[in-house]
């Protein structure tokens, strides 16, 4: 069954799960607030929610019998953020998840009792979230993608598969902490590759084209959008910029590449949000987020679109063609 189809038939009626499963969670309706920093019809995150309700679904938890979830689209507006942040805390539910890092802030500041669950969330420690990865400390914990420094990596990346690059954009959302920190970090070991970084901040579609439009007038030109629910609103617009300006471009997750962008790299931030669930899992049956360590990701994948590729003129060094996880022909 594809995702989208589980969670209509999840909170469109009760899911038949084992009878045991069920009944281990006793009878008590328990109430979990979702806060969503993008469109309600955004593919991307309706698949990172369906694998959150479906990993709540395999440990027992039934919307309408012992479950009652408030979801909020609120779209990446940050004061639509807040506004929801406030509402969901308002109802004083048993947790919250807190989807990426836009809206950790805004429920942190709207409660400090409600337990909150995080995820896709960048150095919860440096965006002062928790106290520390092993003991958070406050109501708030959960799962991480990376720290600040992953952003060298994406530009050392980028000069692998496209040597010629001299000129990286560093497309932004200011309003995010965690983006002009990522781009600190690229601009610390961009002297070493012999490359220049210029910010970029992006507030809507216009500027977005006009100002990668400006930067691609200049030759040797590369892209590496900084993670933001306001970057994955406008993939589809970036990946096609980054085409028609012949600018190579790295990304921090594979849907930028199946849909025509030339590399990733980073953990499966879905996974993440199926393993949110447990965490929620926990809180409901008595456990502190205070006492539940953040949990880094492990593993990082690496994806290449060939075709991609072919279209800049670019040959993709053997290297780093034979460490791809995922290559798209």
């Amino acid at each position: 069954m594809r995702r989208r189809e589980f969670i209509s038939l999840l909170c469109g009626a009760t899911v038949a799960w084992p009878i045991a499963a069920r009944a281990q969670q006793g009878d008590r309706m328990r109430r979990v607030g979702i806060l969503l920093p993008a469109a309600a019809n955004d593919a991307v995150w309706q698949d990172r929610l369906g694998a959150f309700l479906q990993g709540l679904g395999l440990l027992g938890w039934t919307i309408g019998r012992n479950l009652r979830v408030d979801t909020r689209w609120a779209t990446p507006n940050a004061a639509e953020i807040r506004k929801h942040a406030a509402e969901l805390a308002a109802l004083a539910p048993d947790a919250i998840l807190a989807a990426a890092t836009s809206s950790v802030l805004p429920l942190l500041q709207a409660t400090r009792t409600v337990p909150i669950i995080f995820t896709a969330t960048n150095d919860p420690v440096g965006a002062g979230f928790v106290d520390s990865l092993a003991r958070p400390g406050g109501n708030a914990t959960g799962f991480m993608n990376w720290e600040f420094s992953m952003g060298a990596k994406w530009l050392e990346l980028l000069k692998q598969i496209a040597p010629g690059v001299t000129r990286v954009a560093v497309l932004r959302d200011a309003s995010q902490g965690f983006t002009i920190n990522v781009f600190t970090a690229i601009q610390t070991v961009a002297p070493s590759l012999g490359m220049e970084v210029i910010p970029v901040n992006m507030r809507d579609a216009g500027e977005i084209e006009q100002s990668v439009a400006n930067f691609a007038r200049l030759s040797n030109g590369g892209l590496i959008p900084s993670p933001s629910a306001a970057v994955v609103q406008h993939r589809d617009l970036i990946v096609t910029l980054a085409a028609r300006h012949k600018l190579p471009a790295i990304y921090w997750e594979r849907f930028f590449v199946t849909a025509g962008g030339l590399i990733s790299y980073g953990p499966d931030i879905t996974e993440s949000f199926r393993q949110a669930a447990g965490y929620v899992d926990r809180i409901l049956k008595g456990e502190k987020p205070a006492d539940m360590p953040v949990q880094a990701p492990t593993k990082f994948e690496l994806a290449i679109n060939l075709k991609t590729a072919k279209a800049l003129g670019l040959t993709v060094p053997p290297p780093l063609l034979a460490s791809a996880h995922e290559v798209i022909e």
